[in-house]
């Protein structure tokens, strides 16, 4: 896929996309092919993985940069959204003017490549007794796990297929209902064949550990990289970088 070069402004903003970072080589890996594939963009992470934010935010004023706009690599709008990266944006360095795009969110982008992870598996989307198990990073912030919730509704309302949200990670009441629960609900509900997909952006230890509570389930590769998210990357930031220029 070619992405069109990052759109020229009044001033130009550099274009930093922060992923939450892994001790797993292979999510850092995964996140440096996704944006690698748009010029000029750099990759930086929360935690666990380098390099930092802070750390990229500080080399950008030396190399001639005064305007960023970070793109948050992230599915949800939870704790790492809310509180941990307008924390470490509190301490970006002075002449350095940076915004920050909304997070990557449930959109139908997402949605349609997580599908396309799922129906790779093998598993017939069209059949009624297939239950799908949507898995991701539980949050203690209530609506980001309520976003899961809905998608797994529309999935199931549009597709026919049995669906149900579960969660690992956070805090035990972030993480319910839990892969086994799921699988044993939608069990119950009469599904006869568990798949499951993989809200997540990158592999790691977590969804090591789904896939590992479900061993009888056919499981999802994460999202990325594939070249629609990379779009959606820049698209969040070409709507901060727009409206930015429009405001000065």
């Amino acid at each position: 896929m070619t992405v069109r070069p990052i759109p020229r402004y009044r001033q130009e903003p550099v274009l930093v996309t922060v992923a939450h970072g892994s001790r797993d080589g292979r999510s850092a890996a995964t996140i440096r092919a996704l944006v690698g594939e748009i010029p000029g963009a750099r990759v930086s992470f929360l935690d666990l993985s380098h390099p930092l934010l802070a750390d990229v935010l500080r080399s950008l004023p030396a190399e001639g940069h005064r305007e960023a706009v970070v793109v948050p690599l992230l599915l949800g709008s939870a704790y790492h959204a809310r509180i941990d990266l307008p924390a470490l944006l509190t301490r970006a360095p002075a002449g350095l003017r940076v915004s920050v795009s909304d997070v990557l969110g449930t959109t139908t982008t997402l949605a349609n490549v997580a599908l396309d992870r799922l129906a790779a598996t093998g598993a017939d989307l069209a059949d009624p007794h297939l239950g799908v198990v949507v898995a991701a990073v539980g949050s203690s912030h209530a609506p980001a796990n309520g976003a899961v919730a809905r998608l797994a509704r529309r999935w199931q309302a549009r597709h026919g297929f049995l669906a149900a949200p579960a969660f690992v990670g956070g805090t035990p009441a972030a993480g319910r209902p839990d892969i086994p629960a799921a699988i044993a609900r939608l069990r119950t509900r009469g599904a006869r064949e568990i798949a499951v997909a993989s809200w997540f952006l990158a592999p790691g230890l977590l969804l090591d550990r789904v896939a590992a509570q479900a061993p009888d389930a056919r499981i999802a590769a994460p999202l990325a990289p594939d070249p629609r998210i990379t779009a959606l990357i820049l698209r969040r930031y070409t709507e901060t970088a727009y409206q930015r220029a429009e405001s000065a």
